[in-house]
């Protein structure tokens, strides 16, 4: 079926946002924004002739400008955590802001999910928007020219595809920030879906950053070797769900997560060539105006961050994150949506 674009607001200089809107023959459709090239809504067949929409996020642009939650956005150059907001690499002592406690954290202010990325390619089923991050943006080395494809598919499969040129050594660790929720955006908790992870083991954190350690899931709340409630991992009452576990997929495209809906039925099997892979239930969410008048409260969503390990740089026996001009960073992820 053909693309279709909308109008989706301004940026605070003035400048036009657009919706861009992929569908399918199945009837399942892709909403992406070119404010920070954000997944904005993904309506998928339930098998019962409904469509909901099953992610979070808000109408227009004024509420990615302004989201502390990272709605659907595209995290670069470094998601998750940098301890101590310094890094080395390329000989050079870098630093960033500090805006988690002493830490950094998705690198950190003025954020690619609140800037205008451009279209270089759009098909009836994609759309490609491109970034360029000058040399020394937000504290990190070197220029990068960032990509992120959007594809959508007949078989109801969403994939991304991500590309970052450097023009030195840098950090690249893009992402998704995306939040699903299968029942619908407006649905409530996720704490009923089943989730399976492709996952035996994970990094054990002590203050919020990884010991270095690699250790087995079991008896652990990210112990979803099988599939279960996300309920029944948290405990009575619920533990906040935030780690990242790691995937044995060695570097080529695999599932790494199945959710299920346990109202709507629809399951999601979400696969990628990343090294790890950040699941987040955050306890604390509370989103007021969320698209369609919607109000996002505790754990509405479920975040799944293909990544590499959190602060992978100070970590040496962790696959590292640096990349050059001759090693530029490339990922891919996909979600295939289904019915039970």
């Amino acid at each position: 079926m053909e693309k279709t674009i909308r109008p989706f607001g301004t940026t605070p200089s003035g400048q036009d946002v657009r919706l861009h809107l992929l569908a399918n023959d199945a009837g399942m459709l892709v909403g992406v924004t070119d404010l920070g090239a954000s997944l904005v809504l993904c309506q998928v067949p339930d098998g019962r002739g409904s469509f909901p929409d099953v992610t979070l996020g808000y109408a227009g642009s004024a509420g990615y400008l302004s989201d502390e939650w990272w709605l659907g956005a595209i995290i670069g150059r470094c998601a998750n955590r940098i301890a101590g907001a310094r890094f080395e690499v390329g000989g050079m002592s870098c630093r960033l802001a500090a805006n988690d406690g002493p830490h950094n954290l998705h690198s950190g202010p003025h954020r690619w999910s609140t800037r205008l990325w451009h279209v270089i390619d759009e098909t009836d089923s994609s759309v490609t928007f491109e970034l360029v991050s000058r040399a020394g943006d937000q504290g990190f080395p070197g220029q990068v020219r960032a990509r992120v494809t959007y594809r959508l598919t007949e078989a109801n499969e969403l994939s991304l595809r991500f590309e970052a040129d450097p023009s030195q050594p840098t950090l690249a660790n893009l992402t998704t920030h995306t939040y699903w929720n299968l029942n619908g955006h407006a649905s409530g908790s996720v704490l009923d879906h089943r989730l399976r992870l492709a996952a035996n083991t994970y990094t054990p954190l002590q203050d919020h950053l990884p010991t270095g350690e690699v250790a087995p899931v079991a008896g652990t709340p990210l112990d979803f070797r099988d599939l279960r409630r996300v309920a029944d991992a948290l405990g009575d009452p619920p533990c906040d769900l935030d780690g990242n576990v790691c995937l044995d997929n060695r570097g080529k495209l695999a599932e790494a997560a199945r959710l299920e809906g346990e109202r709507s039925g629809i399951s999601m099997v979400l696969s990628t060539d990343a090294c790890g892979l950040q699941v987040y239930v955050p306890a604390a969410l509370d989103v007021v105006w969320a698209k369609g008048g919607a109000r996002y409260g505790s754990r509405a969503g479920i975040a799944l961050e293909p990544q590499f390990y959190p602060d992978a740089i100070h970590h040496k026996k962790f696959a590292q994150p640096v990349f050059t001009p001759e090693r530029p960073f490339r990922r891919r992820i996909t979600y295939a949506f289904g019915t039970v």
